[in-house]
């Protein structure tokens, strides 16, 4: 006889919210909405409904109307082909992380081959049975895998694209067909429509092939970090900058980005964090700093200091006082492209004052020979030049301000931002790790005191401050200000100088889907597999997905996070934390815990687990957002379609992905996964020469890609594809 499991449609409730960032200071507040199933642990109901209590009515759906019931057999086993990247990220533990057998908080020893304790738990809350098949590899390379034995496992992890152009084909289910089943999914997607946006694969039918992944949802990713002692020692105090021993810088090539002239007035916020305020970069005061040290040439690093630090005076009429390295690193920062720069020639002409040696490095990535994190440079050359489609939610389109899509591939601004980072390399100020793809990483330079900044995630980097760097004496690892650049938004024809980040969180690029050759005609494995999915957008689905079972939280706290009450992470957790994962939440989560490989995940459980100094950093930054400082895309079709965020999937037809499946070049030469090669890459060490011998600019980059690479191609099936989505938007957001 089969056990029924109904799905009721009870309080919705705002179970979570978005990362952010700061300790104190205002937040950003968005609503992540699922109606709780089942009762669960008395803590993690309380949590969960008194974040429903304060629901704002503008993002409450209407009560759901009572669901058909989804049933299926006790113990319906689901063969899972799903995890997050790596054989230590599955839903089991593999040999390397259980090693001879490791004992938990929950004070279980599991061994290889038994599932982590959140897939136990949901495995008893649901009824069913847990097979791993999970080959340990990308979203990508796992779908690929199974592609052609799907008959085997019944949900399988790809990438968005990958999915919904597979789903098209006929082999994946269509989730949508069975929302009204699925009450807690549903409320979800309808009071956040641009998600459905995102997931939607076919607008004629709204198909719907996977269930997406939300690292955190409408906040900032990444974040420029910077050695904030050693900025502080360069640039503050009274009077001149003195060293017993120096460098000197290079020779220069870099050429201003910032005007040489006149005056630039910019928003920033306040030094106190209590309001936006303007300050002028006055260049008829200062001149430009790049095009004052380019004039002088090669110089000691003294000398370089101390342009800089007069600069600073100069060009904001005293406003930092003494404590200059706030135009860096303070909440009340503004600096731009030039202004870094002068000071990473300042800081790799003066290692001997910085680490007592001869040697510094300036910009480097994570890890200098993955080529997942060695991306992360053109993206950070996408902030610093103001330059769209860089860090985009798919491949590397934009909206346009004329509300088209665009392809950072085929504009020759995005090129031109690449050779300004290229000649930050010819100078020496990139690191020598990132134009040799060495084994260098992050925790090697900060351990080494050898590097200087980079642009990552915040709380996975600044634990660093705790492992790596010598704390108690001052040494400090943050995140510091989004810069400054010239965006054209469509609002000014000259462009507007501001603080923007289009590193903005929403749907991944990955998920799971049901296989149909897999589940075939048993409407069991159907129907658990869709339980599943729904399950995980309620609240106690949520925080078990995120924190684990209850084991790994204390029992009868919660804590305040961005308005609603969660739950507080065990003491043993912590612990455990540091001893297994060195401080790295994600990595302990995943290894371990087997949570936050997919659906959403709770922030804060990833804040709780954020150093001081991480949150400090990122402080500033959540009250600029606050503020209207930093702006970044927006989750809906915006009024200025430039500020839209770009859907993680378009719904091409399957006639369609085939056609942009054969454009082999822009899938091959433009990868970000970690064993893959990207062109951009290569162009940042070796130039346009790079992308091909004939290429000697930035419009003749552009033009390659778009004639030789089948960009036109590429691109106009893509806008068409958006066009459908814009219209089938209109529809259901009314």
């Amino acid at each position: 006889m089969k056990k029924i499991k109904s799905v009721l449609a009870l309080t919705l409730a705002a179970a979570m919210s978005t990362l952010l960032l700061a300790g104190c200071g205002p937040k950003i507040q968005v609503q992540q909405n699922g109606a709780p199933s089942g009762s669960g642990s008395q803590e993690t109901q309380a949590a969960a409904d008194t974040g429903a209590a304060q629901q704002t009515a503008e993002t409450a759906p209407a009560e759901a109307a009572p669901a058909a019931a989804l049933t299926y057999a006790p113990g319906t086993k689901l063969r899972m082909a799903t995890g997050y990247n790596s054989t230590k990220t599955g839903l089991s533990f593999d040999a390397e992380t259980a090693g001879s057998g490791i004992t938990l908080a929950d004070g279980v020893t599991y061994n290889a081959g038994d599932l982590k304790p959140t897939w136990v738990a949901v495995q008893e809350k649901l009824g069913v049975e847990f097979e791993d098949k999970y080959q340990g590899n990308s979203a990508s390379k796992e779908f690929e895998y199974w592609k052609e034995r799907l008959g085997d496992v019944d949900m399988v992890s790809g990438t968005a694209a990958l999915l919904t152009e597979n789903g098209e084909a006929g082999s994946l289910v269509n989730i949508a067909e069975y929302l009204d089943s699925m009450p807690n999914f549903k409320a979800y997607l309808d009071a956040n429509p641009i998600v459905r946006l995102s997931i939607t694969g076919n607008t004629d039918t709204g198909a719907i092939y996977f269930s997406p992944y939300f690292d955190g949802v409408n906040d900032i990713e990444r974040m420029p970090l910077m050695r904030v002692d050693w900025v502080q020692k360069l640039l503050d105090g009274e009077g001149e900058f003195t060293a017993d021993a120096s460098n000197t810088t290079a020779d220069p090539v870099y050429q201003p980005y910032m005007p040489t002239e006149g005056k630039v007035e910019v928003d920033v916020v306040s030094a106190d964090g209590s309001k936006a305020e303007k300050v002028t970069k006055d260049y008829d005061a200062a001149g430009n700093i790049v095009a004052k040290m380019n004039e002088a040439g090669s110089m000691d690093g003294v000398t370089a200091v101390n342009m800089l630090r007069t600069y600073i005076d100069e060009a904001y009429g005293g406003y930092y006082g003494t404590q200059r390295s706030d135009l860096f690193v303070g909440q009340n920062a503004a600096w731009d492209a030039d202004e870094l720069v002068a000071l990473l020639r300042c800081v790799k002409a003066n290692p001997q004052t910085l680490n007592g040696t001869d040697t510094i490095q300036g910009l480097f990535t994570r890890e200098e020979n993955n080529n997942q994190r060695r991306v992360d440079l053109f993206r950070f050359a996408g902030t610093l030049f103001g330059v769209r489609g860089l860090e985009s939610r798919q491949d590397y389109l934009y909206v346009g301000n004329d509300g088209a899509l665009h392809d950072a591939r085929q504009d020759a601004a995005a090129y031109e931002a690449l050779d300004r980072v290229h000649t930050m390399l010819q100078e020496g100020l990139v690191s020598d790790g990132f134009v040799g793809s060495t084994e260098e990483n992050t925790g090697k330079y900060l351990e080494n005191d050898l590097g200087f900044m980079h642009y990552d995630y915040n709380q996975t980097q600044t634990i660093l401050n705790e492992t790596k760097l010598q704390k108690d004496e001052g040494e400090k690892y943050m995140a510091v200000m989004v810069p400054v650049a010239r965006w054209y938004d469509g609002t000014n024809d000259d462009g507007v100088y501001m603080h923007f980040t289009e590193s903005w969180r929403s749907v991944k690029t990955d998920g799971w889907g049901i296989s149909k050759a897999g589940v075939g005609s048993d409407t069991d494995k159907l129907n658990a597999a869709l339980a599943l999915i729904d399950f995980a957008y309620t609240p106690e689905g949520m925080v078990l997905l995120s924190y684990g079972p209850d084991a790994f939280i204390k029992q009868g706290e919660t804590f305040e996070f961005n308005g609603t009450q969660q739950p507080v992470i065990a003491d043993a957790t912590k612990e455990e934390l540091w001893e297994l994962a060195d401080g790295n939440y994600t990595n302990f989560a995943r290894y371990y815990l087997g949570s936050t490989l997919s659906f959403v995940k709770n922030q804060a459980f990833e804040y709780q687990c954020t150093t001081e100094i991480g949150q400090e950093g990122a402080g500033h930054i959540s009250k600029a957002i606050a503020l209207g400082v930093v702006k970044h895309p927006e989750l809906a079709v915006a009024d200025n379609q430039w500020y839209t965020s770009v859907p993680t999937v378009l719904p091409n037809t399957s006639v369609e992905n085939e056609k942009i499946g054969g454009y082999t070049e822009l899938k091959e030469k433009f990868s970000q996964q970690k064993d893959g090669e990207n062109v951009l890459v290569n162009m940042i060490i070796g130039g346009y020469s790079a992308l091909d011998s004939s290429v000697n600019d930035a419009q003749g980059a552009a033009d390659y890609v778009a004639n030789n690479w089948s960009g036109k191609q590429y691109l106009g099936l893509k806008e068409a594809a958006w066009q459908r989505d814009l219209a089938y938007y209109q529809g259901f957001a009314k």
